[in-house]
């Protein structure tokens, strides 16, 4: 099988996450389609996207129990992702919540994120909940997801709040938003020494309007490739940023992996640009 060099990149503390991962949102929602999304991802897996990421929400638990299948016999080569619900984000809740461990079958999650932000729970208490667990070795590093710069602001004004190791957001060619506020806020951050590494949800669109976009398909024919692996590889130009497609077919699995070694030029970078401007002021984070 064909191995690519992966690329990887550096957490705070140092561990090495694939810049390619694998996400699961739609998993683990229909029995029929379990054999086909645990061999997706146990692809994946063999192609070097060791990086899975998961949520408590996605089928209801459904998704977990499609990683575990995945990762039964290599554990050790998975590097696990998974995200609380906010309203379980609270102390008491985020202190029960095995739940995922017993559904993805694992002793600790790599990284724990909290899935979005509600304000009924105090931060205050989720970072507090999130550093036990990591003191009880049930997980082995946390982060957020969907939080823009107040958030991030206010998650680092709290004790230990700059343990933060991710905050996954929505990045793609047709959501560029984080280009105006949070990129920037990171990057200036950076000297302080921690900055909490990008996970880009949904970097091919959702639904297929992004992948029909006729800029795309001219940049995918200079390259002999797909519309998906260009504007994977338009995520990834970006430092400090990991990518995590979904793929339930084999076909999209490996033309995932393959968009690794695509690199786009300059021409095709400003045609992108002209086709999906960048956002000139300030635009507030969107989710899905």
């Amino acid at each position: 099988m064909h191995q690519h060099a992966m690329k990887t990149i550096a957490l705070s503390d140092g561990e090495r996450v694939p810049v390619l991962g694998q996400g699961t949102w739609r998993m683990g929602e229909n029995t029929r389609a379990h054999n086909d999304e645990v061999a997706a991802l146990r692809l994946g897996i063999e192609l070097g996207m060791t990086l899975i990421d998961t949520a408590e929400m996605y089928g209801e638990g459904g998704a977990e129990e499609v990683v575990a299948d995945a990762i039964e016999d290599q554990r050790d080569r998975v590097f696990v992702v998974t995200k609380v619900y906010p309203h379980n984000a609270s102390r008491t809740e985020l202190l029960k919540r095995e739940r995922s461990l017993k559904r993805l079958r694992i002793d600790a999650i790599d990284l724990y994120l909290l899935h979005w932000r509600k304000r009924t729970t105090p931060l205050i208490e989720t970072v507090e909940a999130f550093e036990k667990l990591r003191a009880a070795g049930k997980i082995q590093r946390w982060g957020v997801s969907n939080f823009d710069v107040d958030d991030l602001e206010e998650l680092w004004s709290i004790e230990n709040g700059t343990n933060c190791a991710a905050d996954q957001v929505l990045y793609n060619l047709e959501n560029r938003e984080i280009e105006s506020g949070l990129l920037p806020f990171l990057h200036r951050r950076s000297s302080k020494n921690y900055q909490p590494v990008v996970m880009a949800y949904s970097p091919v669109g959702h639904g297929r309007g992004l992948l029909e976009n006729a800029t795309l398909r001219k940049i995918a024919k200079r390259h002999d490739g797909t519309t998906s692996q260009i504007a994977l590889a338009w995520v990834l130009r970006q430092p400090g940023a990991i990518a995590i497609p979904k793929a339930s077919s084999e076909k999209h699995v490996r033309e995932n992996a393959r968009s690794i070694d695509i690199k786009l030029t300059r021409e095709d970078l400003a045609d992108l640009d002209r086709e999906f401007p960048p956002p000139k002021s300030k635009r507030p984070l969107p989710m899905l």
